[in-house]
């Protein structure tokens, strides 16, 4: 997501509000700001004139090209039919977060930061539970028309009351926003609220009231919306591709925030049904900005002509946030997974080290963490600020108090009959039984398993991991279907097991909610996948939402981490902290990148000198 529609990576829905937080209550005082931030000083002054990691004086023209590497809301990988991402139906198209502004964007080389953008200001009342936006006289809708405090005031009580789950549930306990006048915005929580929910709502798109006022929200249209934002919906190829326009007379290009950034004059995705026609796509040059998640097609794919003359470069690039819990989600409101023995059983029969050294080329390294690639980890036992927070907590299970679960590591025969046969155990303590070549539920069903998916990506990893579980007399099988089949069935939490990536960003709160409560649990469409209802994990998601300082947010993660860890709600799968970059040579990027995201589109340009050595002009 882009602030509170991120951007994320591939396999993955970000956590919205990672990056986003509040100042603490015993700072907030009667003062305008240009920024807010959670745990300490702003980087930049009130009177910067760019952020550090772009290039003022960045080109502007040209065009970039890539297929989708992340979803948010509704969106899907594979193919889009709306141009609505902001809500539960149909499956969104790439890039509209883009025709979109917000009050405040994210500093990319902070970890909790944000500046203003149609907000020029912002005041928060001494108990931090009211913050006033001053907006700025020039904001603009695409048709001139103004866009006032009512509009904001408009878009966030209609994203809390009929906005994707991911939104709308994340931004329950705004008690109400309400306009001034046309340039005083006041937005007013709940006591209780979560710390990082006013920049949650800073972040958010705003609509046109008078637009939307005249159109259900809540419909899935290819209508091109009215937007704010530096680009607009130009050419649309249902299912196919999308392309959005720099809009020209931008009202905020020259904003601080805004310097440097959106220099492309248009930017286009490219969808495909299959991940080996994307890649034949991208080297015949159909698109020329590929982030490259297999690592087989890392290793030995890019081996063609283009990339033998240099049109085509390789890099990889340090990726510093923390690297998200991607595998396989089991469905726990499914009689047959209620018991954490089977699903820890279930995931003794996934051998990765064999599959890393056979299938990845070694590429990866192994989940344990729900945050991996960060201090947020869990690591040996508890420290005293998270045995604070354990110790009140009921029915948590043993291990919780002792070194952190990790997943074993196997022979790496691909069979390791010792993993095996502590997988049966653990089955037979549950109740299970053989009945031939099946394995029994206590109530004498047999245990099967349906895999999920709608990309065959991860076909050549999941059928030795269902060989394995035949091994133990578990009937599991592999269904890919196609997206729209499969967005459904998730929304509907109608599936046994399925892929799914989930990142954070460094500053984790309230959005956890959404992906570990139990609240979420019940909630059709969010992204609670397991169906995760425990009150000892609400407990632990409060505490981090209303961390006061690094340190106790650090302890809280620590300790959700491991609770999370010890119910077995997944089978983790691997994590590598780069990003793996193909391009066609025709971009141009700041000497230096943000640290913590890639930067692309928003910071690279396109480079008429170097499309022109390779033909690409």
């Amino acid at each position: 997501m882009t602030g509170a529609l991120r951007r994320p990576t591939r396999r993955g829905v970000v956590l919205g509000a990672g990056a986003l937080a509040l100042i603490r209550p015993a700072q907030a005082e009667e003062a305008e700001r240009h920024g807010l931030s959670s745990f300490g000083a702003l980087k930049y002054p009130p009177t910067f004139e760019h952020f550090d990691y772009v290039n003022p004086m960045a080109p502007r023209g040209g065009r970039f090209s890539a297929t989708l590497s992340g979803t948010t809301g509704n969106q899907a990988f594979n193919t889009f039919n709306t141009l609505n991402i902001f809500v539960l139906r149909g499956e969104g198209a790439a890039g509209m977060i883009l025709t979109f502004d917000s009050l405040m964007v994210r500093a990319f080389d902070e970890p909790d930061a944000i500046y203003g953008l149609v907000a020029r200001a912002v005041t928060v009342s001494p108990d931090g539970l009211t913050y006033t936006f001053s907006l700025r006289p020039q904001a603009r809708f695409h048709d001139g028309s103004r866009l006032t405090a009512r509009d904001a005031a408009f878009s966030l009580k209609l994203l809390r009351d009929k906005g994707h789950p991911e939104i709308s549930e994340m931004i329950r306990a705004m008690q109400d926003a309400r306009a001034e006048g046309d340039d005083r915005l006041v937005v007013t929580f709940e006591p209780g609220r979560a710390r990082d929910l006013p920049l949650f709502v800073a972040q958010l798109p705003i609509f046109s009231a008078a637009y939307y006022g005249a159109r259900d929200f809540e419909a899935s249209t290819l209508e091109p919306p009215l937007g704010s934002g530096p680009y607009r919906v130009g050419t649309v190829d249902v299912g196919r591709s999308i392309g959005l326009e720099r809009v020209q007379d931008y009202w905020a290009a020259d904003l601080a925030v805004n310097v440097g950034q959106n220099n492309f004059d248009t930017i286009r995705y490219e969808y495909f049904r299959d991940r080996t026609v994307a890649f034949e796509a991208f080297k015949s040059g159909a698109f020329t900005f590929r982030e490259e998640f297999t690592a087989r097609v890392w290793a030995t794919g890019y081996d063609f002509p283009a990339r033998a003359e240099g049109r085509v470069t390789l890099e990889t690039v340090p990726d510093a946030r923390p690297s998200g819990t991607q595998g396989w989600w089991i469905n726990t409101r499914r009689d047959t997974f209620r018991d954490p023995r089977v699903r820890e059983a279930i995931g003794l029969c996934f051998d990765f080290e064999w599959s890393n050294r056979n299938l990845m080329y070694g590429a990866y390294t192994r989940t344990a963490s729900f945050f991996e690639n960060s201090d947020l980890k869990a690591s040996g036992k508890p420290s005293a600020g998270e045995l604070a927070l354990l110790e009140p907590l009921k029915d948590l299970p043993p291990e919780v108090f002792g070194e952190a679960w990790a997943p074993p590591v196997s022979d790496g025969s691909g069979q390791d009959r010792a993993l095996l046969k502590r997988a049966d155990a653990l089955l037979r303590e549950a109740g299970c039984t053989r009945s031939g070549g099946s394995l029994l539920l206590p109530g004498g069903r047999p245990l099967t398993i349906e895999f999920l998916d709608d990309d065959p990506v991860f076909d050549a990893v999941t059928q030795p991991f269902i060989r394995n579980l035949g091994l133990l007399g578990i009937k599991a099988t592999l269904r890919v279907v196609d997206p729209s089949q499969y967005q459904t069935r998730l929304k509907d939490f109608d599936f046994d097991v399925s892929p799914r990536r989930y990142s954070s960003g460094l500053t984790p709160g309230a959005e956890l909610r959404e992906t570990y409560g139990s609240r979420a649990a019940k909630t059709a469409g969010s992204n609670n996948l397991s169906g995760i209802a425990d009150p000892a994990i609400d407990a632990l998601l409060t505490a981090i939402a209303d961390a006061k300082s690094r340190a106790d947010l650090t302890a809280a993660c620590q300790a959700l981490d491991r609770v999370l860890r010890a119910g077995r709600y997944w089978v983790p799968m691997w994590y590598a902290s780069t990003h793996r970059l193909a391009l066609w040579d025709v971009y141009g990027r700041p000497a230096n990148p943000p640290q913590y995201e890639l930067g692309a589109p928003s910071t690279w340009w396109f480079d008429a000198d170097k499309a022109k050595r390779i033909g690409r002009e």
